[in-house]
């Protein structure tokens, strides 16, 4: 207790207790400026950099405040209260005598408040510094390179938006929406099968999106910005401000999404399904679904050039209530959010395609990892041919399939357990024989085709010669209709777009 009584009778005590209460008035001052500005234009740009420059208004006054009382706080203690309020207001006239003696008191008290800011101050930074290691930790856990198709992709879009720095592209298994974290070497991390469940329309304007960030600097920006939060954290002002820069610096970039990538309602779209992913976010990363999304949406759809325009916050909910079902169809986890890992990768990976629907019912209502273990345990006894032998010789053939079908039939989109020949190799096992035309083949069509002859795209048959259950000499065709490597199964292999559908025997 000495040492804080030792503090609050120094003049920096005294000075800084002044210079907080100041700061209330002027920050005021400045949060008004701000909103009458944000009334009068309109640019996502200009509103943005309005709000930066309130910031640092804000700071410099209360810089400029301290620097200005810290002489009046040295000057002694007969003048406590008038010399301060000389010091700020300029005037030479004496206060009078119950003036002073309220200034006196409340003189007295300004050192603890200053006391009072140096401890919150110094948990804010502490707990900004904790985010930033946490987002760092990001970059070297739960990690992995994606396909080197997509790290050509975001090359390709950094270009479209004139940013010549190098931007590295991961998937993570830790974050559930896409985030920048770096700005001298800026990472780009996406959750862990977002490049499989997005249409290519919607993960280009996400990829933008996280561009359009490290072209602005935003990540250092954003550092800055906190740090101003943590020294101002008792400021009103200085919140609703922060806010105001957050949500326009996402308008920023959502507009260069929208001048780059021009399909306004797919960004809207996929926006929306990013948000049913969303949950509590470090504020040491960014990510693209930050702001308030609804607003977002809005912005975007409700264009000035458009009877359309009216509509557009029901356009808006009519996005967020589909994207709830897309989102849930694209993740392919029903189910994942109430079974802890690594079960949930066993339940929609390692078993996806062998689990009856009552045992994965089961599965989820089960409540410890000792009972999961033990359930798991005797998924594959109930599975064994030979359960008195050590070997489960299921369970080994099982997971030799899905790290055949992993890397012979893995596309740039899907994992190879996920394509239709994987899932069918996982399955029934490898075919009795393949009939393979990388190239398509020939056929002569029908008069009332035309006539003539035509070529397919890319097909593979596979016989199975018997399959318990379904039959004999059973021919399952697989077509590749966009010539990417992912094939198809389809009942007609000469169909080039032919909709994928059972085996046909």
């Amino acid at each position: 207790m000495t040492l804080f009584k030792m503090w609050v009778e120094t003049a920096a005590a005294q000075a800084l207790g002044w210079t907080l209460v100041h700061s209330l008035w002027e920050g005021a001052i400045v949060a008004v400026a701000l909103a009458a500005a944000l009334c009068v234009f309109r640019s996502a740009r200009v509103r943005y950099a309005a709000a930066c420059a309130a910031m640092l208004v804000l700071v410099a006054g209360v810089g400029l405040t301290l620097i200005r009382v810290i002489p009046n706080a040295r000057a002694g203690s007969g003048e406590k209260s008038g010399s301060f309020a000389l010091a700020l207001t300029g005037t030479g006239q004496a206060p009078l005598a119950a003036g002073a003696e309220v200034g006196s008191r409340i003189s007295d008290l300004l050192p603890w408040l200053a006391l009072f800011w140096i401890a919150g101050a110094f948990l804010f930074h502490l707990r900004h510094l904790a985010n930033w290691i946490a987002a760092r930790r990001l970059l070297r856990i739960g990690v992995c390179c994606p396909p080197v198709f997509w790290q050509e992709q975001l090359d390709r879009l950094a270009l479209r938006v004139r940013l010549s720095k190098p931007v590295k592209l991961l998937e993570s298994s830790l974050v559930e929406v896409p985030a920048v974290i770096g700005w001298l070497r800026p990472v780009v991390l996406m959750p862990a099968g977002l490049l499989a469940g997005l249409p290519p329309g919607q993960l280009e304007a996400v990829l933008l999106h996280e561009l359009a960030h490290i072209r602005r600097f935003d990540y250092l920006v954003n550092l800055l910005q906190t740090s101003v939060e943590g020294l101002l954290f008792y400021h009103p002002a200085a919140w609703w401000i922060s806010t105001v820069i957050r949500t326009e610096r996402e308008n920023c970039c959502d507009d260069l999404v929208v001048s780059t990538n021009g399909n306004v309602h797919e960004y809207a779209v996929a926006l929306a399904t990013l948000e049913e992913n969303r949950a509590a976010f470090r504020q040491a990363v960014l990510a693209a679904t930050g702001g308030d999304l609804v607003k977002r949406v809005r912005r975007l759809l409700n264009q000035p050039e458009g009877p359309g325009a009216a509509f557009a916050p029901v356009f808006s909910a009519g996005i967020l209530t589909i994207a709830a079902a897309v989102g849930l169809a694209a993740w392919q986890q029903p189910a994942a959010s109430r079974v802890p890992p690594p079960y949930d990768k066993w339940l929609n990976e390692d078993v996806a395609y062998l689990i009856t629907e009552p045992e994965r019912a089961a599965f989820r209502n089960l409540q410890t990892d000792s009972q999961r273990e033990q359930f798991i345990m005797q998924f594959w006894v109930n599975r064994d041919p030979t359960p008195d032998t050590p070997a489960n010789e299921f369970k080994t053939e099982h997971y030799r399939r899905i790290a055949y079908a992993n890397e012979r039939f893995k596309t740039a989109r899907l994992s190879g357990w996920k394509t239709d020949r994987g899932r069918i190799y996982i399955i029934y096992g490898p075919p009795d024989e393949i009939e393979s035309h990388p190239a398509g083949v020939s056929y002569q069509r029908p008069p009332e085709q035309g006539g003539g002859t035509t070529s397919t795209y890319p097909l593979e048959q596979w016989l199975y010669r018997s399959i318990e259950g379904r039959g004999s000499n059973i021919i399952m065709d697989f077509v590749d209709p966009t010539r990417s490597g992912e094939y198809r199964m389809t009942t007609d292999p000469h169909g080039n777009n032919a909709p994928v559908s059972a085996p046909r025997q």
